[in-house]
């Protein structure tokens, strides 16, 4: 098979296309005929020899990729063949495999995918669409909401954007450059201004005003971006608002609140990832109660996931576009 490897850490250039030897499923797992792949910002830092949350820095050479959709086409020991030939997505966890032709994954995993549901958004949905729903556990929307989204144009501020709508709040969308800010326009946000002008945030200070009677300030910020973007967002906060911090794509790190500023505002700061998000989550198995969730928000009309497409043998030119924010919506590579 074809897959995507990486020798050494560095940079995007350090990903290969091979030629490799077909994977072999194990007992209680399943082979995947890959006919979509996600890319994630996680994957570019691996990429780059650092292993941010994942356990540990794979062992090299590897195929990165944990998000894969396509077609069941092997069974391991111990497995239903009743899978054999079922369209399916899975999250295949911080293990190597999934920029390639065949994976191989436990079938536990597994989500059987409905024929209305393309493969590219089905991998949209099982990774962003997974943490989407995980950030939202942490804030209550509705009618009296006015909800800021930084990166309004990528995955996760695609579908934040969509729910919120759903839910009935005001909605205002960042994005960087006109083509990404009618993107966001399209995407069904109330305001969608350009983070690259400087005046962006009077923009915005002076829609919010005009809102009611006497105006209004945010109540919600969706903060992927950090940094000088994150901050601005964050001052838009009126007393009670809530500042949900989960990336820094700017590069300068989360923005940070003290204490006695948090307090003189009356605002929450929250960060909804990782343990905190698999608590609030709770069940035996908190990570496909948000897969569920995610699936079934689509099922519902909630949101419909953006994807960016690849070809598998481009996956360098993927991430180079990933981490210079030259994309919109779901990264997918297609083998």
């Amino acid at each position: 098979m074809h897959a995507v490897r990486l020798h050494a850490f560095g940079p995007a250039e350090n990903l290969t296309y091979e030629t490799v030897e077909d994977p072999v499923p194990g007992p209680g797992q399943v082979r995947v005929a890959v006919a979509a792949a996600g890319v994630h910002l996680v994957d570019t830092t691996l990429r780059g020899g650092d292993k941010g949350p994942a356990p540990a820095l794979p062992e090299l050479p590897t195929i990165p990729g944990r998000e894969v959709a396509g077609t069941v086409e092997s069974v391991g020991p111990d497995v239903d063949p009743a899978w054999l030939g079922k369209r399916v997505v899975a999250h295949i966890g911080f293990v190597p495999g999934g920029y390639a032709e065949l994976t191989v994954t436990e079938a536990a995993r597994l989500h059987e995918l409905p024929d209305t549901l393309g493969f590219p958004e089905a991998v949209a949905l099982i990774g962003t669409g997974r943490t989407t729903m995980g950030i939202l556990q942490f804030t209550e929307l509705d009618g009296d909401s006015v909800v800021v989204v930084p990166a309004a144009a990528g995955g996760i501020g695609t579908l934040l954007v969509q729910y919120a709508k759903h839910a009935g709040a005001t909605v205002v969308g960042l994005a960087g450059g006109p083509a990404k800010v009618a993107r966001v326009t399209a995407n069904g946000a109330d305001l969608a201004v350009d983070y690259t002008d400087p005046a962006w945030s009077d923009e915005v200070r002076t829609y919010l005003k005009g809102l009611g009677d006497g105006g209004r300030t945010a109540t919600v910020v969706f903060d992927g971006v950090g940094g000088d973007t994150g901050r601005a967002a964050v001052d838009l906060l009126g007393p009670g608002g809530t500042h949900l911090s989960f990336g820094w794509s700017e590069k300068k790190g989360p923005v940070s609140l003290t204490n006695e500023e948090l307090a003189a505002r009356s605002i929450t700061q929250i960060n909804p990832l990782g343990a905190a998000m698999t608590e609030k989550a709770g069940g035996e198995n908190p990570i496909r109660t948000l897969e569920l969730a995610a699936l079934h928000a689509y099922a519902g009309g909630y949101f419909t996931p953006a994807v960016q497409t690849y070809p598998l043998a481009r996956a360098a030119a993927a991430h180079r576009a990933l981490e210079t924010r030259a994309t919109t919506g779901k990264v997918v590579l297609i083998p």
